[in-house]
């Protein structure tokens, strides 16, 4: 964070820094920290009456402007200011907004086997043949039951992911295919050629992909290894399009500095068409992208948190700002912040006449939000509007409203093989030992899930679904190698942890492998109440 100091005291940027590391250092907010998400959790499950409990309660009734939520929902608020909503007929909880589940339902296709029917009085009610039962809750509202088991992570992502291949395959075009020909050595300029000429809509059809001077018949397995080699290109900082997050995070975000290419925008719009390509006819790409990038196709806010996994130090800067009275430490920050770009120092005001307004204790906050927005788009703004123009002509992003951004970059870049053996061999533990019983259910809880769930475990405490080419023995940390590590921590009725910068799982030691399931299935499952760091 660009500061400036006053007083003799000379306090600036670097001693508040300095200071806050030493404030760090010294406070033990582990405990602290995991009491809070086990409240959080307990507040969202418990039913609570209308005299108490931390979380704030509307009724189903409409407040200004809103539509009124169905009969028997409640909407409630956590400590966290999260929403989620409360069914009271069916006494369960979820975070999705029943209204905006409702409204969408009716235009998607039941699942095979299911039967839509009415009573003699008109009611609506659903017909399961497949488990010869009957329900009146609609198959295609996904629930999520307070308990978190009784609708458990894969058959919720299968189910999103089966209604959004039903919805290519209406928008496919099924006659003709659009034949692409490109040369290995020279994959990126030659698809770029060919793909940004080619009307959107004929890009629906069914892909014919061609090596030059290869016989061979396109049943799918060259147009895999067509988007492998050209997202491996296309994707490479080398080219200035993109870049790391950070020096320990090989997830990609824009490059700012794109605009050293004279046609990057185009570049970037015919990068939109390829990652929408790809979702659309069910192709895995090479490389990833940051989770921020994610959740920004799917116009998610972006909070000060998503900063943590790729600008560890801005996200400390603001996060130092937050916690402390600026004026007690004599440091003076301004609406406005300074970056550089190829050589070049630029100033960016974070509102009209920004480098004149002083931040203080009133409105720190709208200035540490401001920064983050800024952080998110500085110097891409342009180049991301082509790259989701590129992407909504194949993709309409509302067909993604159901996934959240960990779900998305699964879909996108595919759950590897996971070698459980590879895994167990370069984990090491703290407190723990191999042979005690928590770290053997542990193991037998990896074994049972499915590669979905697994996947979901390891971006749980890595921030990642990918792996290096070396397994796990080369994962990095944000101090370099730093292997996948259990460390007993807490009490048996806490949450587990994970801390993605150090590939580190927090793992209470349960008393039985019940329980031990339950959590660690919570956990990977509704992984944002979980306070990952």
């Amino acid at each position: 964070v660009s500061t400036q100091s006053t007083g003799s005291s000379g306090i600036n940027a670097e001693y508040g820094k300095q200071w806050y590391q030493r404030r760090v250092r010294g406070r033990q907010q582990t405990s602290d920290n995991q009491e809070a998400n086990r409240q959080n959790l307990a507040n969202r499950y418990r039913r609570q009456d209308s005299r108490g409990g931390p979380a704030t309660t509307e009724g189903a009734g409409p407040s200004t402007g809103e539509e009124p939520l169905p009969p028997s929902w409640e909407k409630r608020i956590m400590d966290n200011g999260r929403v989620y909503f409360v069914n009271h007929e069916s006494r369960t909880t979820q975070w999705e907004d029943p209204r905006i589940q409702i409204k969408h339902a009716s235009v998607l296709p039941l699942p095979d086997g299911w039967e839509e029917r009415y009573t003699n009085d008109g009611v609506k009610y659903y017909v399961d043949h497949n488990a010869r039962k009957t329900t009146f809750q609609d198959p295609r509202v996904t629930m999520t039951s307070g308990s978190g088991a009784s609708v458990p992570y894969e058959r919720s992502y299968q189910w999103k992911f089966g209604q959004f291949r039903h919805i290519c395959g209406r928008a496919s075009i099924q006659q003709g295919h659009i034949k692409i020909c490109v040369s290995r050595t020279s994959v990126f300029e030659d698809s770029f050629n060919q793909i940004i000429n080619v009307p959107a809509q004929d890009l629906r059809r069914r892909l014919f992909i061609s090596f030059k001077g290869e016989e061979g018949l396109d049943y799918g397995g060259l147009a895999r290894e067509w988007f492998f080699l050209l997202s491996h290109e296309m994707l490479n900082p080398m080219y200035c399009l993109f870049e790391y997050a950070s020096k320990n995070n090989y997830s990609l975000q824009i490059n700012p500095a794109s605009y050293v290419n004279p046609h990057h925008l185009t570049y970037f719009k015919f990068v939109g068409r390829v990652i929408a390509l790809a979702l659309f006819h069910n192709k895995y790409i090479d490389k990833g992208f940051t989770l921020p990038f994610y959740k920004r196709i799917l116009d998610k806010p972006l909070t000060m948190l998503d900063l943590k996994s790729v600008d560890e130090d801005f996200y400390n800067s603001l996060k130092w700002v937050k916690e402390n009275d600026l004026e007690e430490c004599d440091v003076e920050l301004y609406f406005a912040h300074e970056f550089e770009v190829l050589g070049e120092v630029k100033v960016h005001e974070l509102k009209p006449g920004g480098e004149e307004i002083l931040v203080t204790a009133e409105n720190k906050d709208e200035y540490v939000n401001l920064m983050v927005g800024w952080r998110f788009t500085r110097g891409v703004s342009e180049q991301y509007n082509a790259f989701i123009q590129g992407f909504n002509e194949i993709v309409n992003v509302k067909w993604l409203q159901y996934f959240d951004e960990r779900e998305l970059e699964v879909m996108l870049v595919g759950i590897q093989d996971i070698d459980i053996q590879d895994w167990n061999m370069h984990t090491i533990y703290r407190h723990y030992k191999r042979t005690d019983k928590q770290i053997q259910w542990f193991w037998t809880f990896i074994k049972e899930i499915s590669d979905e769930q697994r996947s979901r475990m390891l971006q749980f405490v890595t921030g990642t679904c990918r792996l290096p080419i070396g397994g796990f023995r080369e994962l990095m940390g944000s101090n370099g190698p730093q292997k996948f590590c259990i460390e007993r921590v807490g009490k048996e009725n806490w949450l587990p942890r994970s801390h993605t910068c150090f590939n580190r799982l927090d793992l209470p030691p349960y008393r039985s492998y019940t329980v031990l399931k339950e959590k660690l299935l919570l956990a990977i499952e509704e992984t944002e109440g979980f306070g990952n760091e």
